[in-house]
């Protein structure tokens, strides 16, 4: 298949190609008047290049730019591909629906007046749109959107005064953000002002019928593009946005996102310690990184690093080598690379023969290299430098850090950059000597990886090899949500719709996933808790056991350590006499009587249900002081062995649990079968399941699996 410009596609989920690249397009609301909204939108269209068929409508004109004008969208020749429709709230919709029974696949609604209003007439105006999409099939971009701009089929329909003025060629970043002046504005004329070239553009606004994810979808699929630029102010799917991270994966073309809404406020109300710490940023932080999404928190970050991952030669490790006439320009290279992880290796002593061979006056060979003497006379010496040192297997990545230089070398480094198999970045702090109309625009219009500030340079860097191992592993790791479900037990989904279960009902669950939790029994009076004590013949600890009691240690219902039956029987009086004094009113069943496990690392593992990404896996530095500590990690459910390996080791206290200074190494294994047990769990309940809370998750030595000690389970209450 192909566009109507002649273009390829690589396979098409949902067909959007008339809605970027339409044969007509009519516009309802058009007018001369440059003042309005429908002014300027039509302006945009008509001066912006499109070479399809435009109607204008508008009853009170016969005419308009010289142009037929149409009274309604019933009276135009011919049923076009896209209207675009500038009218208020209700009289947008009657259009609208017109426009489906008409059988016009595509619309774009502007008009505001819809659910961002946060008001009950404005969530029915947009629950009359999306029943109108579904009555007619007619598929809606908005509303209280700024529309579409394709640069590839030279069609717009949006009023941004970014496009105003000027025939931009279409190049290769696609943009999609659903708020027109951070996408139009803050990213796309921003990008455009560095030297970058644009392939496609939306602002989709509230997102009722298509969303953003069908926008991103596409311009993934379209070989003109080659990275996706996204500004997202909330996701639809994390599920949908998994398989379209793999297919961008699969396809080799990054997206970048900046997720703006980093409020911690969604975990106020959790009741566990794994809900307390997991909040929708930290979710959507941890889907993103599984998935091979580089986020970033700055709009100048998206511009800059799509300078660097537009390349197919782009940095794909952390080996960076570097030269410079500047000394001390090297020294501050080395100090932020260092910064963002990156490496600086050795040179080997023969790339050091050949340096000597291409340049008499060289020095000492070292990372990076100071270049002073060897470059004098020389407008080629960066050049001749960076080929030698890029022959080099375990080098990644050049930087030419450029301060003053002729024209000459500058062309010499674009041809290097542009064409070579491996990446050289230029970092230029200075000035072209000879042509002072040399900007760095013009270097990034010619494709070359080009930076003036140090640090978003190797950041840039450390992102694009970011990318390639996170790539690496979504490929490596792929696997389908959609796996055979366990059937699930009646008896458990009531009890999950109750609320919470008891710490005996919640280990029972995890136990039948394979987490390995302590010997125990219930007891309901003194006696029975004494005789349950000698039969585990070890010291015991005793924990009340009531759905209403989430936290037993505020309550003072624990005891532990108790090592006869004379204490277990105080102990169980104790225990109750507590629950009692701290919830007069709680369901108390009796009393949890539990071997006393050995010491170990105590560790978190958790899972909490997010309604955009589902069931989400938690493990991290357990005991009493998990939210101080805050040393955890995250991944969407289902997680594999390698991913589990993953989470480990990227915890602070991973030497411990590794084995560091002599001391022996616990049993990592057997938390990765945890987690992943867990992960099992999470995708088979699904949302039933709210939260789990494992803490402590005691580790023992090697070989020596094991246990939750303490374990709760949240289940989602009806509504």
């Amino acid at each position: 298949m192909r566009f109507p410009s002649g273009e390829p596609v690589i396979g098409n989920s949902l067909s959007l190609h008339r809605f970027f690249a339409p044969r007509s397009v009519a516009f309802v609301g058009a007018t001369e008047d440059a003042s309005k909204f429908g002014g300027k939108c039509f302006a945009n269209l008509l001066n912006f290049g499109f070479g399809g068929r435009v109607m204008p409508i508008n009853p009170k004109r016969d005419r308009l730019f010289n142009r037929p004008c149409f009274a309604s969208v019933d009276k135009l020749p011919e049923v076009p591909d896209h209207v675009g429709i500038a009218l208020s709230g209700s009289a947008a919709l009657d259009v609208l629906e017109q426009c489906g029974r008409l059988g016009i696949p595509f619309a774009t609604v502007f008009s505001a007046g819809f659910s961002e209003t946060a008001t009950p007439e404005g969530e029915r105006e947009q629950a009359r749109l999306q029943q109108i999409c579904r009555d007619t099939g007619i598929r809606v971009m908005g509303p209280n959107c700024n529309g579409v701009i394709s640069f590839v089929d030279r069609f717009a329909l949006s009023s941004t005064f970014a496009i105003s003025g000027g025939h931009s060629p279409h190049g290769d970043i696609a943009i999609a953000s659903q708020s027109g002046g951070a996408g139009q504005i803050n990213v796309m004329w921003r990008a455009m002002q560095s030297g970058l070239g644009i392939s496609y553009q939306v602002s989709s606004g509230n997102d009722a019928d298509l969303d953003l994810l069908d926008y991103i979808d596409f311009m993934v699929e379209s070989e003109s593009t080659k990275v996706v630029l996204v500004v997202a102010e909330r996701i639809s799917s994390g599920e949908r946005l998994r398989k379209l991270a793999l297919k961008a994966a699969a396809l080799d073309k990054p997206i970048v996102m900046l997720k703006v809404g980093r409020s911690a406020a969604g975990s106020a109300a959790a009741a566990s310690h794994t809900g307390s710490i997991t909040g929708a940023d930290e979710i959507a932080d941890a889907a993103l990184e599984q998935w091979g999404i580089l986020r970033v928190h700055d709009t100048e970050d998206l511009c800059e690093f799509a300078r660097l991952l537009r390349r197919k030669n782009r940095p794909r490790g952390r080996n960076v080598a570097a030269a410079s006439v500047s000394g001390g320009s090297l020294v501050i290279a080395v100090d932020t690379a260092n910064d963002y992880g990156l490496e600086w290796p050795p040179l080997s002593d023969a790339c050091g023969t050949r340096l000597q061979q291409q340049l008499p006056n060289f020095g000492k060979t070292s990372n990076p290299l100071d270049l002073t003497a060897a470059a004098v006379g020389r407008d080629d010496a960066l050049v001749v430098v960076g080929q030698v040192i890029l022959e080099e297997e375990h080098i990644d990545t050049f930087v030419p850090v450029v301060t003053m230089t002729k024209r000459v070398e500058f062309d010499a480094l674009t041809e290097m950059a542009t064409t070579g198999a491996k990446p050289t970045v230029v970092l230029w702090t200075g000035s072209c000597v000879d042509d002072s109309s040399l900007r760095l625009s013009d270097l990034v219009r010619q494709g070359v990886p080009v930076f003036d500030d140090t640090r978003r340079c190797f950041r840039a860097i450390a992102a694009s090899a970011w990318l390639a191992t996170a790539r690496e592993k979504l490929l490596a790791g792929a696997q389908d949500v959609a796996a055979p479900v366990r059937s699930l037990d009646p008896s458990v989904l009531s009890l999950l719709r109750a609320g919470a279960l008891t710490e005996r009902e919640s280990k029972a669950l995890v136990a039948t996933y394979g987490v390995a939790v302590t010997v125990e029994a219930l007891a309901t009076t003194a006696d029975a808790a004494a005789d349950v004590a000698m039969r585990i013949g070890a010291t015991v600890a005793l924990k009340i056991e009531s759905p209403d009691i989430l936290h037993k240690t505020e309550a003072g219902a624990i005891r532990l350590g108790l090592a006869s039956p004379d204490a277990v029987r105080a102990g169980f009086a104790e225990v109750m006499d507590a629950a009692k004094r701290y919830a007069p009113q709680a369901d108390i069943r009796g009393v949890l009587v539990q071997e006393m496990v050995p010491p170990g690392i105590e560790l978190l593992l958790g899972l909490v249900h997010d309604p955009v990404f589902g069931s989400v896996v938690t493990v991290g530095h357990g005991g009493i002081y998990v939210e101080v500590m805050n040393d955890v990690a995250r991944r969407v459910a289902p997680v594999d062995v390698a991913t589990a390996h993953d989470m480990l080791q990227s915890l602070r206290i991973w030497p411990i649990l590794a084995g560091t200074r002599g001391q022996a190494g616990y049993d990592a294994e057997a938390v990765v079968g945890a987690i992943v047990a867990l992960s099992r769990l999470g995708v088979d309940y699904g949302p039933t399941i709210r939260e789990i809370d494992i803490n402590p998750l005691v580790v023992q030595h090697k070989g020596q699996g094991v246990r939750a000690v303490d374990a709760l389970v949240i289940g989602c209450r009806p509504r």
